[in-house]
This record gives structure tokens, C-alpha cells and sequence, in this order.
């Protein structure tokens, strides 16, 4: 390992640690602000031990799970044990093992932090409402800057500390396949569970007895609070660990190669100091960022984001000058990061409620919900439009501005994909402040419900509704980053399955492959299967909702009947909170695990059918589609989330109207949409990815055809 490679990886890590000590302080600046509210912390509490319990539960069972899959990868990856020299395979596997148990754990430690400070936070923010907007903005956003800050540090100090120990880039696909591996169920987990109690309350309370969101007396607020939690702050958390380690795993698999045949060559070392200047840009933007005179908490967000953006572009110009790396690498890095804030402001413009298409939703509401879902439905094809054409244009401008400098003629990878794989990692190099901005969103939803329980005052609420309005916004906006970007990774991973495909081959004398011809059969019978598994996948999540929000239902329906003066909101009359987050929590934990086997399981079996060829189809049919319905359900859903606070802001009748009961069915079709099956997809691609460059040995070397 040569100097300069070796100093960005200790850089790394150092500036992981900062980040640590930031989340800390921050963490302490948010704990120690005003709590005297005892109703509002009696909520609080019920919040975070609901939080807390299905966490355990969840990891109890992930762990179990992650427990066989290690077993599996110590017989099997990434040589089978038998396959040679049985010694040296014992402890290539063992350290294979260990780098996937690390990515899981880390993952994990991150999602359990965001928990813990937003638990807190969501007090604190509705208490210091009561002092003005500002304060409570402050305290929401550095309640999810701790998440932020977790979440990249963790993921940066164990890509470094992988990379360091061992210098073996296909190690690094393990820390991340684990880190993927339980990404994808603690999304789908907490977005089951989230999205029944949100279903649920909202059918209830407010289509059947027109009573307000965050209602006492509703036996299902407490889960919807505890599920704005485990799905947005540990899910969302999980799902962009996963997306920035996948990026950071599939661009150092290529540096690797390529800095194997170069003298010299500098790319591992190039991809190590944008990584960490990325951290280091969130650090400081999240340090400055405070809410301006006009009180616009969503122009505060915006305004954080493009500083960041700007302090990475400037960092990094002046990194690839002092240490001469190649300003195309620059280029690709700098196009991939502003393609990602255009997709975002594309997004925006589809689910903010101050733009036509969610005001167009909820004027369509006053005709009834069949056209508000029309409607909702229309739009968020449309959405899709931006941002596959920002995709397009990042990974096509990427490639063709890393492609003149040439191909590894060994591995067969070309500067072009390694250059779609730079621009993955600067689309992703300002993941700190979008997961801050993400976790945010949950922090104040949380804070609004609990301003209206603990009976704050009418000015209070409305405080509270700006910031969660704004929350919503930026949660639509990010959601649509986080699909993008794993578009990105993706693409980056696919190139990544080749260069392992073809280090095999060389390794044994077989023909390498540079590219799938979709009018080949094998790759085509794999396209079509490939194309199929997000539709499949979103139609479990979905039917698990669907299941579990109908047991909730009866729950509520049970509870207003049989308790004497619920529904009457007599003093002293309370419902059974508990009841409906053990319904919850049991739901999504039965749920949580088919949907993600059978992305994983069908992978393989399309892979010893057809082998590398059908699994290149496979991965090309799975990101086209995947990125389609993700984005079309994630900005769908929070349209009609929009449309139907625009219609609660006082429009079109304002709340109890016809119009009001119509969006909120419009919402409750996209909640699903938009917290469970969206979000996921990117996921469940990035791990059939990773379990594709895994098993590339073992596709490559037998199939039935």
C-alpha cells in the first residue's frame, strides 16, 4: 500500500471520529433543552419504549437470520470451501464472514442511534415550539443531524478499516451485502409497521369519526409515532448506510483492478478522499445550518443542502489539483452530485404543496377520491420522467468523460464504468446532511402530534404543522435522492459483477465477457424475470400492510366499542395504546421476511439456470423497472401526503369537507406507496446486485445451461 492511499484511509477514519464527536455534542445540545411538559413526556415515553421494543424484536430475528447467511458464506464465498486449496479458502471465507457480520452490525449500531435521538428529540422540539419556530427547527434538525452523522461515519470507518486490514476490494462486497441484507428488511419491517398505523388511524379517526390526526383518544396515534420512527428514522436510516456503502464498495472493486495494471495508479486513494471531504462538507453545512428571517423551515433545509453541495465541489477541485488526481474523476463526481440535487428539486416541484400538481390533487378531491387517486396516479408517472432522464444523463455524461481514458484489457474494466461509479460517490458524497434532512422529517411529524396531545395551544400546532409540512417536502425530495442514487449504484454494482466475473475467468482460463447482448436468449430470459421481482416485491410489502392494517381496524373499531367514553373523550378515559403496537410490531415482523427471500432466492436460481449472461439480463431488467416504480410510488404517495394537508390548511373546504375525507383516502393509498414498498426497491436492487458479484464465481462455473 503506497503513502498517499494509506494517508486517505487514516484521513478517513479520522474524520469519521469527528463526526462521532459532533453527533455527540449535538446529541447532548438536544437532551438538555427544556422538557417540563409532563403530559408530553409521559407520550414521549410510550414513543420511545414502543420504538425501543420493536427494534430489539426486529434485530432479534435479523440476527437469526444473519446468523445462517454468515454460515452459508463461510462454506461458500467466496470460493467454496473445497475449490482448491482447502487453507487458504478456510480463511478467505472466514474473513468473508466476519466482513459481512461487520456490515450488518454497523448498520444496526446506526439505525438503534437514530432511534434514540429522535426519541428525544420529538419532545424537545414541541416544547421549544412554545419559544418561537426557530428554536424548534433547530432542535428537530440537529435531532436528525445525529443520524446523519452515524449513519456516513459508521459506513466510511468500516469501508476504511475493511479496506485497510485487508487491501481485498471483494471483501468490501461483503461488509456491504451485509449491510444491504439488513437494510432491506429493517425498511420493509418498519414500513409495515408504520404504514398500519397510519393506515389505520386515519380510517378510523379521521374518515369514519372525523376527529383530529393526533387525537388521544384514537388507540392507534401512539403506534403511528412509534412507526414514524422505526420506518423513517432506523429504515430510512438502514436503506442510505446501504446506498453509500454499495457505492463506495462497487467503485473501489474497479479502483482495485484498474490500480492493479497502472503504475502508480491513484484511484483507490481518489475515491477514499472524496469520501471523506463528502463527510466533512456534511459536517460543516450541518454546523451553519439555522432557519432565516422569512421563518421558512423549507427553504432552511434547501438552503443547508446546496451549501454542502458547494463546500464538496470546492473541497474536492482542490484535492484533485494538490494531488494530482484526474480531473475527469472530478468531473464525473461533480456531475453526479448536482444531477442529485436537480432530481431533488424535480421532486420537489412534484410533492410540494406550493407547486400545481398537489394543489391540482386536491382541487380533483372535491369530486371524490376516484379522482384524487387519478389524479395522484397520473402525476407520479409523470414524476418519474426527471428523474430517469437525470439518471441517464449522469451515467451516460459520466461514462463519456472517463471513457477516452481507456480499459483494463485483464478485468475488462473500462474508465467508463469506473466513471458512472465516481459519479455514484459524488451523488452520494452529501449523504450526511440528506439523511439529517430525511430523519428530520419523522422528528417533527412526532412533535406535531405531540403539541396537539399535550394540549400546547392552537399557535403551538401551527408552529409544528409549518415544520412538518416542510418535514413532508423533504422527505419526498429525499426519498427521490436516495432512488437516484442507488440508480447510480447500482449501474456501478453491474460493472462491479463484471470485473469479478472476469478476475474469475482470467484466474482460470475461461473467456471474460465485456458486455450482454439483450438479443442473446440467456440475457434476455433473465431481463424479463429481472423486470418482473419489484412488482412482485412491492405487492408483498403492500399485501402485508393491507393484512396488518385490517387486523388494526378491529382493534379500534373493538377499543371505541367496548371502553365506556373513549369515543366520548371522557377525563380519565384512555385507550389501550399498547394493544395496536403489538399489533404493529407481531404484523410487520411476520411480514418482513418473504418478500426479502424471495428477491434473494430468485437471483439465484435465474443465476444457476443461466448463468452470468442471464444474470447480467436479470440485473438490467431489475434496476429499469425497479427505478420506475420506485420513484412513480415515492412521489405519488407524497403528493397525495401534500394534497391532503393543502386541503387541512383550510383549501377546498377546508378539514371534515368532502374534499378533506377524499385526500385522506388519497393519502392512505400512498402511504404504503411511499414509507413501505418505494423506498424499499432500492434496496431489494442493491442487494440482488451484491448477491449477483458474490456468487459470480459459482454462476460463472456451472449453470443448467
Amino acid at each position: 500500500m503506497d503513502g498517499m492511499l494509506k494517508g486517505f484511509l487514516i484521513l478517513s477514519i479520522v474524520i469519521a471520529f469527528i463526526a462521532f464527536g459532533f453527533a455527540v455534542w449535538l446529541y447532548f445540545w438536544v437532551k438538555k433543552q427544556p422538557a417540563t411538559n409532563e403530559k408530553i413526556h409521559d407520550i414521549g415515553e410510550l414513543i420511545r419504549k414502543g420504538a425501543n421494543t420493536f427494534l430489539s424484536k426486529e434485530y432479534a430475528i435479523l440476527a437469526k437470520f444473519a446468523a445462517v447467511v454468515a454460515v452459508l458464506i463461510f462454506i461458500f464465498l467466496p470460493k467454496p470451501l473445497w475449490d482448491g486449496s482447502f487453507v487458504d479458502n478456510l480463511l478467505m471465507n472466514l474473513q468473508m464472514t466476519i466482513a459481512y457480520l461487520a456490515g450488518t452490525t454497523f448498520s444496526a449500531i446506526a439505525g438503534k442511534i437514530g432511534i434514540q435521538i429522535a426519541t428525544i428529540a420529538n419532545t424537545r422540539t414541541a416544547e421549544a415550539a412554545q419559544k418561537g419556530i426557530r428554536l424548534s427547527f433547530l432542535n428537530g434538525f440537529r435531532g436528525g443531524a445525529v443520524m446523519g452523522m452515524a449513519v456516513v461515519g459508521t459506513s466510511l470507518l468500516g469501508i476504511a478499516l475493511v479496506f485497510l486490514l485487508t487491501q481485498n476490494s471483494t471483501l468490501l462486497l461483503g461488509f456491504s451485502f451485509g449491510a444491504s441484507s439488513l437494510a432491506l428488511f429493517a425498511k420493509a419491517g418498519g414500513g409495515i409497521f408504520t404504514k398500519t398505523a397510519d393506515i389505520s388511524a386515519d380510517l378510523v379517526g379521521k374518515v369514519e369519526l372525523g376527529i383530529p390526526e393526533d387525537d388521544p383518544r384514537n388507540p392507534a396515534v401512539i403506534a403511528d409515532n412509534v412507526g414514524d420512527n422505526v420506518g423513517d428514522v432506523a429504515g430510512m436510516g438502514a436503506d442510505l448506510f446501504d446506498s453509500h456503502v454499495a457505492s463506495l464498495a462497487a467503485s473501489l472493486v474497479m479502483a482495485v483492478a484498474l490500480d492493479k495494471v497502472i503504475l502508480g495508479g491513484n484511484h483507490v486513494a481518489l475515491i477514499f478522499c472524496y469520501a471523506a471531504i463528502g463527510l466533512l462538507s456534511s459536517i460543516i453545512g450541518i454546523g451553519f445550518a439555522k432557519m432565516g428571517k422569512n421563518d421558512n423551515p423549507t427553504n432552511a433545509l434547501n438552503t443547508s443542502t446546496y451549501l454542502t453541495t458547494g463546500i464538496f465541489a470546492v473541497l474536492t477541485a482542490l484535492a484533485t489539483l494538490i494531488f494530482d488526481f484526474e480531473w475527469r474523476m472530478y468531473f464525473a463526481a461533480t456531475l453526479g452530485l448536482f444531477v442529485g440535487v436537480i432530481i431533488g428539486i424535480a421532486t420537489d416541484y412534484f410533492t410540494d404543496d406550493r407547486k400545481k400538481p398537489v394543489q391540482n390533487v386536491a382541487e380533483a378531491s372535491e369530486s371524490g377520491p376516484a379522482f384524487t387517486i387519478l389524479s395522484g396516479v397520473s402525476y407520479g408517472f409523470l414524476s418519474v420522467l426527471p428523474a430517469m432522464i437525470g439518471i441517464a444523463i449522469s451515467a451516460l455524461g459520466a461514462y463519456l468523460i472517463c471513457a477516452p481514458l481507456g480499459i483494463d484489457t485483464a478485468t475488462k474494466v473500462t474508465y467508463g464504468m469506473f466513471g458512472i461509479s465516481v459519479a455514484a460517490v459524488g451523488m452520494l458524497s452529501i449523504v450526511g446532511m440528506i439523511i439529517s434532512n430525511d430523519a428530520y422529517g419523522p422528528i417533527v411529524d412526532n412533535a406535531r402530534g405531540l403539541a396537539e396531545m399535550g394540549n400546547l395551544g392552537d399557535e403551538v400546532v401551527e408552529i409544528t404543522d409549518k415544520l412538518d409540512s416542510a418535514g413532508n417536502t423533504v422527505k419526498a425530495v429525499t426519498k427521490g435522492f436516495a432512488i437516484s442514487a442507488a440508480g447510480l449504484t447500482v449501474i456501478s454494482l453491474l460493472g462491479a459483477f463484471l470485473s469479478e466475473v472476469n478476475d474469475a475467468a482470467l484466474e482460470r482460463g475461461l473467456a471474460g465477457i465485456t458486455s450482454f447482448d439483450i438479443l442473446n436468449p440467456m440475457v434476455f430470459f433473465g431481463l424479463l424475470i429481472g423486470a418482473a421481482v419489484p412488482a412482485v416485491f412491492s405487492a408483498m410489502l403492500m399485501l402485508g400492510v393491507n393484512r396488518n392494517a385490517e387486523r388494526m381496524v378491529a382493534e379500534i373499531h373493538r377499543q371505541f366499542n367496548e371502553i365506556p367514553g373513549l369515543k366520548e373523550g371522557k377525563e380519565g378515559v384512555m385507550p389501550e395504546y399498547e394493544k395496536c403496537i403489538l399489533i404493529a410490531t407481531t404484523g410487520a415482523l411476520k411480514e418482513l421476511i418473504p418478500a426479502g427471500l424471495f428477491a434473494i432466492i430468485i437471483t439465484i436460481v435465474v443465476g444457476l439456470t443461466g448463468g452470468v449472461y442471464a444474470i447480467g439480463g436479470f440485473l438490467t431488467g431489475n434496476i429499469v423497472s425497479g427505478l420506475i416504480l420506485a420513484l412513480f410510488m415515492s412521489n405519488s404517495g407524497g403528493l397525495w401526503d401534500n394534497g391532503k394537508k393543502y386541503v387541512e390548511a383550510g383549501h377546498h373546504g377546508g378539514k371534515g369537507s368532502q374534499a378533506h375525507k377524499a385526500a385522506v383516502v388519497g393519502d392512505t393509498v400512498g402511504d404504503p406507496f411511499k414509507d413501505t414498498a418505494g423506498p424499499s426497491i432500492n434496496t431489494q436492487i442493491t442487494v440482488v446486485s451484491l448477491v449477483s458479484s458474490l456468487l459470480a464465481v459459482i454462476f460463472l462455473t456451472w449453470s443448467i445451461f
